[in-house]
């Protein structure tokens, strides 16, 4: 585990001997002789663990680790001194040292107190991954149909490379699946793997939730918070619906792609970050891009191996098995018992077209569940549009006034737009062109089941 380490003492000969043995374990250095400089590089610079001497020509080691921790800075800090007292060591761990060691310095000693901070730090961001994805939906990976076994075998093969991938396809057709899928097969899988949603956040929030923010940088930024390409580092970042972000945050993207680096957002601190970018977008970006929406160079660093998740119609051999594995998570989330989709039921699922793909699908199997009476799941626990004619949902009844016919069809054709995106109202309302709250209020009005 390779980290960035800086190394604060006022003798040239001890930097050069710390520096040079830490470089040959991997990491990467750099050095300041006074406590003013170290404050100046860690404002402008992340190191991961900071080497620093108690005593120093200007200010006490113990005044730097105080201003650091004032700062909100969460650099691990082990203190060096050949002047060690229990007093001095004590107060450094109550300031937030993690570590308090003599010099001259035992080198093994050394190596294990750097790893463990840096396996610690690693951990922190796992950790933090976790709680991100615990947040999120946890899709299934079942793909027997061909069209999902050859995309699987591609998104094995592109795993093996850090190479950046862009997933297109329908809402709902299952790419975060996919996404997780790379990251377990790449040699990343150890490290975390981060779900980013760009388009249910406004730009301010999507900036802060990629790149972090510091203390006092917006109106209700009380504290420091990292950002979610930070808790990536070492792992994958999935930018779901990259196509829907602005195109001030497309140029602060690309900077990080190119760099590997970014600022906080009210921040000026170099934070450098390692981490496989995953991105996936239901639109067309080759059209955004003609029409000024979407930069062309992005739209390159970001689309070196491209891969398209197909629509759950054309791999309807994967629907009985995806709502299987759907009626038994929601079953036992519900504590129901074992529950079975009966015959007819897994006929008919089969050939509807399902608009809103896995997502929809998902959604009319938590909805059985919860209806059914009994442990088997028979087809009128269905939801109402499964059974539609194809071409009908548009079609009203001819013999109706026009203002009635004109609430039917508005009535069906919302419900048919929440359909497909998986009674998403967000979604829905986004592909209706409307507000939410007034697609809200017409989902009451119309009295449609949403």
């Amino acid at each position: 585990m390779k980290g960035t380490i800086l190394i604060v003492d006022d003798e040239a000969m001890m930097r050069l001997t710390l520096t040079d043995r830490l470089r040959f374990w991997g990491h990467e250095t750099d050095e300041a002789e006074t406590g003013a400089e170290a404050l100046e590089k860690i404002k402008a610079q992340h190191y991961d663990v900071v080497l620093l001497d108690l005593k120093l020509p200007d200010i006490s080691g113990i005044d730097v680790l105080h201003k650091l921790r004032e700062s909100g800075s969460d650099t691990e800090v082990v203190m060096l001194t050949a002047h060690g007292s229990v007093e001095a060591a004590i107060e450094a761990i109550k300031l937030g040292a993690d570590e308090f060691l003599p010099k001259p310095t035992d080198f093994d000693l050394l190596k294990k107190i750097v790893e463990r901070l840096l396996a610690k730090r690693s951990l922190q961001r796992v950790s933090a991954a976790m709680v991100d994805q615990s947040n999120q939906e946890r899709p299934f990976v079942v793909g027997e149909a061909p069209a999902m076994q050859e995309l699987l075998e591609q998104a094995a093969r592109a795993a093996q490379a850090p190479t950046t991938v862009m997933l297109r396809g329908e809402s709902g057709s299952g790419k975060q699946v996919v996404a997780e899928y790379i990251h377990r097969e790449s040699p990343r899988a150890t490290g975390p793997f981060v779900y980013v949603n760009c388009v249910a956040l406004s730009d301010e929030l999507i900036e802060s939730t990629l790149f972090g923010h510091e203390k006092g940088a917006f109106t209700g930024a009380h504290q420091r918070k990292t950002g979610r390409l930070e808790v990536a580092h070492g792992g994958t970042a999935f930018l779901d619906e990259i196509g829907d972000i602005t195109p001030r945050l497309q140029t602060k993207l690309l900077h990080f792609l190119e760099t590997g680096q970014f600022e906080r957002v009210g921040g000026t601190q170099t934070i450098r970050v390692d981490c496989r970018i995953v991105a996936a977008t239901n639109r067309n970006l080759e059209e955004s891009i003609a029409e000024g929406e979407f930069r062309e160079d992005l739209f390159y660093r970001l689309n070196v191996i491209t891969l398209r998740v197909p629509p759950l119609r054309e791999r309807a051999d994967d629907i009985p098995a995806l709502a299987r594995s759907f009626v038994d998570r929601f079953s036992t989330d519900m504590k129901r018992g074992k529950m079975k989709l009966a015959n007819k039921t897994e006929e008919i699922i089969r050939t509807y077209r399902w608009p809103g793909n896995v997502r929809q699908l998902k959604n009319a199997m938590e909805r059985m569940v919860v209806m059914a009476r009994t442990d088997t799941l028979t087809p009128d626990l269905l939801p109402p549009e499964v059974f539609l004619p194809t071409g009908t949902a548009d079609t009203v009844d001819e013999g109706l006034g026009l203002k009635e016919a004109m609430a039917e069809f508005k009535k069906r054709h919302i419900a048919k737009a929440l359909a497909r995106e998986g009674g998403n109202q967000t979604k829905a309302a986004q592909a209706l062109g409307i507000q939410r709250t007034f697609l809200n209020r017409l989902i009451k009005e119309l009295e449609i089941q949403a």
